[in-house]
C-alpha cells in the first residue's frame, strides 16, 4: 500500500477523532493497525463535515467549506488537496481499500441541512438523514475490514439509525441553543409540545414524551441490529462497537427524571470501558 502522506497526517486523523467522535475512536482500537488508520480517516473526514455548522454563523461559508468536499472527492479539487492531512488521509484509505466515493458525496451533500435552521420535520426524514449520515458511516467502515454484502448493508442502515438517534437526543441541547431541531417535530407536535419550549430549553412533559417516542425508534433498530451482528463477518463486527455506548446512552435516557438539557459529564475512561467489555462478547468478534 502507498502512503504519501507520512504518519503526520495520520496522527492528525486520529486525535481528530479522539477528539470529536471517542465512540469510534474507541471502537478503532479493537481492530488491526493498517485498517485502523483507514477507519481513523473516515472518522475524521466525517468529524470535519459534522462539525461545519458549529464553525460558521451563516450558511453560505459553510456551503463553500461543504463544496471544498465535493469537488475533492469527485477529483477537482481547489488548492493542495494533499495539504489537508484529513484529505490526504481520506484519497489514501479510498485508494487503498477502494472505497466508494458516491456515499461520502451524498453524506457532504445531506449535512447541507445542518446549516440552516429548519427543524426536522418527521421521522421519515430523519431516517432518511441518518441513513445518509451514520448508517453510510457504518457501512464504509465495514468495508474497510470486509467485502461488501446485504447483510452488511442491512446491518449498517439499523446501526446508523440506532446510534444516530442517541445522538440526536444527546445533542438536543447543543442544537437548541442554535435554534435547530433534529428530534421529528412530528413527533413534539404530536404531543403537544411548543418549538420555542425547546429552543429555551424547557424541559417540559411533552417534550419527555416526544422524546420518549424517538427513545422507543432507537430500541427497534438497536434490537434489529444485534440480531443482525452474527450474519457479518467477524471481521467486520468491530466497528459496530459504537452501537454498546449508544444502548448505554439509551438506557440512561430512558430512567425516570432524566432531564434532555442537564448537563452530562462524558467519561473516556468508561467509554473505554463499555467498549472493551462489548469486545469482548461473541457478537461482536470471533
Amino acid at each position: 500500500m502507498t502512503d504519501p502522506g507520512g504518519t503526520d497526517a495520520a496522527a492528525f486523523c486520529a486525535d481528530l477523532v479522539r477528539t470529536h467522535d471517542f465512540a469510534r475512536y474507541a471502537s478503532a482500537l479493537f481492530v488491526p493497525a493498517p485498517a485502523r488508520r483507514a477507519l481513523l480517516a473516515i472518522y475524521a473526514f466525517n468529524v470535519e463535515i459534522s462539525r461545519v455548522h458549529e464553525l460558521v454563523s451563516q450558511p453560505l461559508p459553510g456551503e463553500i467549506r461543504l463544496q471544498w468536499w465535493t469537488d475533492m472527492l469527485a477529483g477537482s479539487g481547489h488548492g493542495s488537496v494533499e495539504g489537508n492531512p484529513v484529505a490526504a488521509e481520506l484519497l489514501l484509505a479510498i485508494r487503498n481499500f477502494r472505497l466508494p466515493i458516491e456515499p461520502m458525496s451524498r453524506l457532504v451533500e445531506e449535512h447541507q441541512f445542518d446549516l440552516y435552521n429548519d427543524p426536522m420535520p418527521s421521522m421519515a426524514a430523519l431516517e432518511g438523514y441518518l441513513d445518509a449520515t451514520a448508517s453510510a458511516l457504518f457501512a464504509l467502515a465495514a468495508r474497510v475490514m470486509a467485502p461488501p454484502s446485504e447483510e452488511i448493508a442491512h446491518l449498517a442502515r439499523h446501526a446508523g439509525l440506532a446510534q444516530g438517534v442517541a445522538q440526536v437526543i444527546t445533542a438536543l441541547p447543543r442544537d437548541a441553543s442554535r435554534r435547530q431541531l433534529f428530534l421529528p417535530l412530528q413527533f413534539l407536535e404530536q404531543q403537544g409540545g411548543e418549538l420555542e419550549d425547546v429552543f429555551s430549553g424547557k424541559q417540559t412533559p411533552q417534550l419527555r414524551a416526544a422524546i420518549g417516542q424517538l427513545i422507543g425508534e432507537a430500541r427497534d433498530h438497536l434490537k434489529t441490529a444485534r440480531s443482525l451482528l452474527p450474519t457479518v463477518p467477524p471481521a467486520a463486527r468491530p466497528v459496530f462497537l459504537p452501537l454498546a455506548l449508544a444502548e448505554r446512552e439509551l438506557t440512561r435516557m430512558s430512567q425516570a427524571g432524566y432531564d434532555p438539557f442537564a448537563p452530562q459529564v462524558a467519561s473516556r475512561l468508561r467509554a473505554l470501558w463499555t467498549t472493551w467489555r462489548a469486545s469482548r462478547r461473541g457478537e461482536f468478534g470471533g
